[in-house]
C-alpha cells in the first residue's frame, strides 16, 4: 500500500510535534466508483492545503507528520469506534455511543454533508477493519513516538494540530481558533502562550469556540504526563484564494505564523510554564 503520510525530521531537537490529519488529497481509484457524488464535492471534507501551512516549520527543522490518506477514507481525527453501528454493515462487536459528530454523519468514515449522502454502498466491517490497520494506528502509532522520544528527551513535548476552517460568521468573528479541549489537553500556559503568538500576528484569536479539539487532542494530550496538545484552526480565507480552493497571497505569512507558532511553543520548556505540564 502506497505511504498514507510523510514523516519529516524524524528526531529533531525541539519538543514540538506538528500534525495535518486532515489535508490528505491521495484519493484511491475505488473513491470515484463508490461515491454517491462528485469527488469535487467530497473536497469540502478537507483542511483544504492545510499541509502548505507547516511548510516554513518543516524548513525551519520542526518535527512534522502530514497524512496523505483524505479523510474521506478514514477520519484520523475520530476514534476507531466513533461510528453508528448501523452505517457499518457486518459489526458484531459491541459499539460505544458515537460521538455528536458521528451521529451527524462525520464519524470515522464519513456518511455525509448536511443531508447529502456521500456513498452508494456502505462501507462493510472487513474494510473498515483494514482501513484502521493500515491507516488509523500507524498514524496514532507515530504521534506517540514521536511525542515520547521529545518528552524523554527534554521532560515534556507538545503536539500542534493543524487545522483550517471555513470563514466563521459575525461582526468580527475569530480567524483564529486555539483548542485544548477547555483546558483537559495543554498546560495553561501553553495555550496562553500561543493565543500571545497569534494576536502579535494581528489575528483574531477564540479559544475553544467554536472548535475544541476531537480526538487527537484526546488521544494524545496528557499534561499530567508532560505532554500537551494544541488545536490551531486556520481562516481558509488567510492562506487560499477567493475561491477558497487552491493557495492563495496569504499563504506565505501563514506559513510564517505558524513557524513562529512551532518555535515559540518549542522555547517553553525552558520556562516557567511546562512544569504545570508535568504536575
Amino acid at each position: 500500500m502506497p505511504a498514507t503520510f510523510d514523516s519529516y525530521n524524524d528526531g529533531a531537537a525541539c519538543t514540538v510535534v506538528l500534525t495535518v490529519p486532515h489535508a490528505g488529497r491521495d484519493y484511491p481509484d475505488w473513491t470515484i466508483d463508490r461515491l454517491a457524488v462528485p469527488l469535487a464535492q467530497v473536497r469540502n471534507l478537507e483542511d483544504r492545503f492545510a499541509d502548505a501551512l507547516v511548510g516554513a516549520a518543516i524548513a525551519n527543522g520542526h518535527r512534522a507528520l502530514v497524512a496523505r490518506a483524505p479523510r474521506l477514507v478514514i477520519d484520523l481525527n475520530r476514534a476507531e469506534t466513533d461510528f453508528e453501528a448501523r452505517s457499518i454493515p457486518g459489526t458484531r462487536t459491541p459499539i460505544p455511543r458515537p460521538s455528536h459528530r458521528a451521529r451527524g454523519g462525520l464519524g470515522l468514515v464519513p456518511e455525509r454533508l448536511g443531508n447529502v449522502q456521500l456513498w452508494r454502498t456502505l462501507v462493510g466491517a472487513a474494510d473498515l477493519a483494514a482501513r484502521i490497520v493500515a491507516i488509523h494506528r500507524p498514524w496514532h502509532t507515530a504521534i506517540d513516538a514521536a511525542l515520547t522520544q521529545a518528552r524523554d528527551k527534554y521532560g515534556c513535548a507538545l503536539l500542534l494540530d493543524v487545522h483550517s476552517m471555513p470563514p466563521l460568521t459575525g461582526a468580527h468573528p475569530a480567524q483564529i481558533v486555539i483548542g485544548d479541549r477547555h483546558g483537559t489537553s495543554a498546560a495553561a500556559g501553553v495555550t496562553e502562550a500561543a493565543v500571545a503568538v497569534c494576536r502579535q500576528a494581528g489575528l483574531r484569536v477564540a479559544v475553544n469556540a467554536p472548535y475544541a479539539g476531537a480526538y487527537m487532542l484526546e488521544r494524545h494530550g496528557r499534561p499530567s504526563r508532560g505532554i500537551s496538545a494544541l488545536q490551531i484552526e486556520v481562516d481558509r480565507r488567510l492562506y487560499l484564494d477567493s475561491a477558497l480552493d487552491q493557495p492563495g497571497g496569504g499563504l506565505n505569512a501563514m506559513q510564517a505564523l505558524i513557524a513562529t507558532l512551532a518555535t515559540r511553543l518549542d522555547g517553553l520548556h525552558d520556562t516557567e510554564n511546562w512544569p504545570l505540564a508535568a504536575e
